[in-house]
């Protein structure tokens, strides 16, 4: 399998680790958008989060909870993001969690600027989403 965080898991790319459980590692990001952008992974190779096993995504978070104060004691405050599929983002194919510092002046802003839309759903479009995700 061509996939960089697997390298990076056998050793075959170094990295720089932090912190490492039984299904996760995590590390300094290679090509950090702020300084202390750390990745959190699943040691085992699954595209979507929901491709993981409850074991491996509960010791995947436990470990995306104990690095949390530790970025966010660079700038106070810190971005946490999953792109959960290529359609989301997702460069690397492999499940993996942001964290990045973040502080007001570091021009990223929330959530909503990423987006160019001016979305707007009818009461009837809302509900039949509603119904949509309930039913799954």
């Amino acid at each position: 399998m061509d996939c960089t965080f697997c390298k990076i898991i056998s050793g075959e790319i170094p990295a720089k680790f932090l912190s490492e459980t039984p299904h996760s590692v995590s590390f300094l990001d290679a090509f950090p958008l702020a300084k202390g952008h750390v990745l959190v992974i699943p040691k085992n190779h699954h595209e979507k989060i929901q491709d993981m096993c409850v074991d491996e995504y509960d010791d995947l978070f436990s470990l995306v909870y104990t690095m949390m104060p530790k970025v966010d004691s660079i700038s106070g405050a810190t971005l946490m993001a999953v792109h959960n599929g290529k359609n989301a983002g997702q460069e690397v194919p492999h499940v993996h969690v942001h964290l990045i510092p973040r502080s007001l002046d570091d021009s990223a802003g929330a959530v909503h600027t990423m987006f160019d839309s001016d979305l707007s759903l009818s009461d009837s479009e809302s509900d039949d989403m509603w119904e949509k995700l309930r039913a799954q």
